[in-house]
């Protein structure tokens, strides 16, 4: 092979790799495993989410799923379909993704939607990307980001941008968890490119999100907003947050149909304001006629680096999860506008009787006052890390413990409810953590 190429070894074949760029080191990497290992693996650790009722969230959720989601998804021509590089050979593929399109882009109240992107994290650096390229008068390669944001956001969207010379910098949150719209204060017109606001927060508190994003604007920044699909069902859209709305909204679209999985896979989606869609990462379907009148849906925009010169890409990463797309097209077709708000409006009920519940038990207190949606944190008397260990026994996921991701949170547990979850499972967990604290205070 390197002979027909004409170089004479493999460092040259790929000598514009700059050096600093190279690691030939792989001694993390451990020895390989035969298909049966991995199975027998996989097994294992799946059976490990078997059985428990499940109070976790922060970014995936339990949520039911009606059979006829993926018992249509499952259908060999879903299943199977690839990527719809022959408009006239993939025309259902086509219709599938101008539907999801259509609808993120209304639940969102932006003008247009991609194809989707991997996940919310990857989706959050393509948003960082695309303010960076569009807002081209600041000049700025520094973006906010709200300290609420999920940290694994944060961590995944600084791993994609920082080889760009691109800086997260971070807001912090006050004592309500939140991020105050005098926090940007200090920064001058055109200093920054960007704001990242999460809504709901990473701890499930509502950001004063008008504020936030007028104050942005005022001060030349565009707004990124990474929300919930699902709490779009009872919350302001980003479309319309203040005077001109949010410029770049993203967020993972598990809620929409998508099983929790162990942890995945997902999809990202990824939505803008029309002047700027040409900064869009991926694919955009469009619906037009033939010669005949017949309608007909094609590939109207593709600024991937399979289509165009590499260095014009807006992104080597931006393949679509079209399988994951598909059900959740599916399954926000079954449940519309009002079966969306349903679900989001119960999945808020039941968290108020589960924070209601568990701040009953003496030593748990609410962390942050203020509105929520379905996520709250709580304050324990001791490590949330060894009563998560304790509340297992008991069958119960009970959360996520904050410590892994701030320093002061060693004691917070981050508890959601979704629709799923019912009366008779918050009692569950309330008498389960009663009796767990009282061990442990004896």
């Amino acid at each position: 092979m390197l002979a027909m190429l004409g170089v004479d070894s493999i460092d040259a074949l790929f000598e514009e790799i700059p050096q600093e760029l190279i690691n030939t080191e792989l001694g993390a990497i451990p020895a390989g495993l035969t298909e049966m290992e991995v199975m027998r693996l996989m097994r294992e650790r799946a059976s490990r989410d078997e059985g428990a009722v499940c109070f976790l969230g922060a970014g995936c959720y339990d949520h039911h799923i009606p059979a006829a989601v993926w018992d249509l998804v499952g259908r060999g021509e879903f299943m199977t379909a690839y990527t719809p590089y022959q408009a006239e050979a993939s025309q259902g593929t086509l219709q599938v993704i101008y539907e999801y399109q259509t609808m993120m882009a209304e639940l969102t109240a932006m003008d247009v939607s991609n194809a989707s992107v991997y996940d919310g994290g990857s989706g959050l650096a393509e948003a960082v990307l695309m303010a960076i390229r569009a807002n081209r008068k600041t000049g700025s390669r520094k973006v906010l980001c709200a300290g609420s944001l999920h940290p694994l956001y944060r961590r995944a969207a600084d791993a994609i941008v920082r080889n760009q010379q691109i800086e997260l910098a971070e807001l912090p949150f006050d004592a309500t968890g939140t991020v105050p719209a005098s926090a940007l204060d200090r920064y001058r017109d055109g200093e920054v490119a960007a704001l990242v606001i999460q809504q709901p927060s990473f701890f499930g508190s509502l950001e004063a999100v008008d504020e936030l994003t007028d104050g942005a604007h005022e001060r030349g920044m565009f707004v990124i907003a990474v929300v919930n699909p699902l709490s779009l069902g009872l919350l302001k859209p980003p479309g319309q947050w203040g005077e001109a709305g949010a410029d770049v909204v993203c967020g993972d679209g598990q809620p929409l149909g998508i099983p929790m999985a162990s942890g995945g896979p997902s999809f990202g989606f990824l939505c803008c304001r029309q002047e700027i869609v040409r900064q869009l990462p991926g694919r955009l379907i469009g619906r037009t006629v033939d010669v005949e009148g017949n309608e007909g849906f094609v590939l109207t925009l593709q600024a991937r680096e399979q289509h165009i010169r590499r260095a014009k890409a807006t992104s080597n990463i931006c393949t679509n999860q079209g399988l994951l797309v598909t059900a959740a097209t599916v399954h926000m077709s079954l449940l519309g506008y009002v079966g969306l708000s349903r679900v989001a409006s119960h999945c808020h009920a039941q968290t108020v009787k589960l924070v209601e519940a568990l701040t009953a038990i003496e030593g748990v207190t609410q962390r942050f006052a203020g509105p929520y949606f379905h996520e709250v944190v709580i304050d324990l008397p001791c490590t949330a890390s060894s009563v998560m260990a304790d509340l297992a026994v008991h069958g119960i996921i009970g959360g996520l413990d904050l410590g892994g991701y701030f320093d002061s949170l060693t004691h917070s547990l981050l508890v959601c409810a979704t629709e799923k979850r019912t009366d008779g499972e918050i009692d569950h967990f309330a008498d389960a953590m009663r009796r767990v604290l009282a061990e442990r205070r004896t």
